[in-house]
């Protein structure tokens, strides 16, 4: 698989990686042994990016990623974590040191490690990534040996270009994706002209961008696809990458009619992330060691034609933009 740097980490990752929220929770049910599974058939294809929070499953998904490469060794895999978001309430002031200490010791046991290989910020209020005072206090973990190096996850594009500015701020993890083009306008060039690494998230517009689901597609009551369609529980960006169900499943039909031959519709998609100047690497989730090995041969595809790029931004100009381009 093609290598990239992961930003001011100064790591070597490949350019598919694997999101392990769905290992923890608000996918629907994924039991033990397939957590396991979707973990070892990514390893098996060369991923050695592996990205998961505190909060995915209260710590479930960080304890099955401890538990396998416990098992398989470390050597070569960059695990990235996140804290924040066990804030209760979830304010700017929770964003404190003595909090991250904790957050980051709960992180530690539950990965098996001493340090951190990169902590993100998740999705903080945006008065966070103002205060010169975070910078300060994840500059202290790094320097009590707690972390190798720090970043953020954001919601926004401003929240993106707030933390770029920082000089020790090693990553940017932002939803991108065929449905959500905006980060290609000032984040990317930013990003690529400070030596930040960008981890491209929900790049399958949380399973619209598969190409298989259809006006009738229903899901768990337990998965976010169900009960965080309006943002109930959460940005609503996360889900769906915010564009209504219905529209997105309309709009998918007309991506799938690129999808180069032998290739699959999610392929194209994450083929699409891959081309993009800036990005470091993409994580898709996976439900089964079959999704997980797909994602992985997405690096493998040819890089996407101007026709295919043409048609692509056109089907989000014409069908998309509306309903997300202004909002994030």
């Amino acid at each position: 698989m093609e290598t990239r740097v992961l930003g001011r980490t100064g790591r070597s990752v490949g350019v598919v990686g694997l999101g392990c929220w769905q290992l923890g929770g608000d996918w629907g049910e994924v039991d033990d042994d397939a957590a396991r599974a979707v973990l070892n058939a990514a390893l098996d294809a060369g991923v050695t990016f592996l990205d998961t929070a505190d909060v995915y499953g209260d710590g479930r998904s960080e304890t099955f990623v401890g538990r396998v490469l416990a098992e398989r060794g470390r050597e070569g895999i960059t695990v990235a974590t996140k804290m924040g978001r066990r804030a209760d309430p979830h304010v700017a002031d929770a964003y404190a040191l003595d909090s991250f200490r904790r957050w980051n010791d709960r992180s530690r046991a539950n990965l098996g490690v001493d340090t951190l290989d990169l902590v993100q910020l998740h999705c903080p209020p945006t008065d966070v990534y103002r205060r010169q005072q975070t910078y300060d206090d994840l500059d202290t973990l790094v320097a009590e040996g707690r972390v190798a190096a720090y970043g953020v996850s954001v919601e926004t594009v401003e929240e993106a270009l707030l933390a770029i500015a920082r000089p020790n701020v090693a990553t940017v993890q932002i939803i991108l994706n065929v449905f959500r083009r905006k980060p290609l306008e000032q984040v990317l060039p930013a990003a690529r002209e400070a030596g930040v690494g960008i981890i491209a998230r929900v790049p399958l517009a949380s399973g619209l961008l598969t190409g298989k689901y259809d006006e009738h597609t229903t899901f768990a009551a337990s998965d976010h696809r169900t009960y965080n369609r309006k943002g109930e529980a959460f940005d609503v960006g996360e889900t769906f990458a915010g564009v209504p169900f219905e529209v997105g499943v309309v709009a998918a039909r007309e991506v799938a009619t690129f999808t180069p031959a032998g290739a699959t519709t999610a392929q194209l998609a994450l083929r699409w992330v891959i081309d993009q100047p800036g990005v470091s690497v993409v994580i898709p989730g996976a439900r089964s060691p079959q999704q997980a090995l797909g994602n992985a041969e997405a690096a493998e595809l040819l890089p996407l034609d101007h026709a295919t790029q043409d048609g692509l931004k056109r089907i989000y100009d014409e069908s998309i933009r509306f309903h997300v381009h202004h909002r994030w």
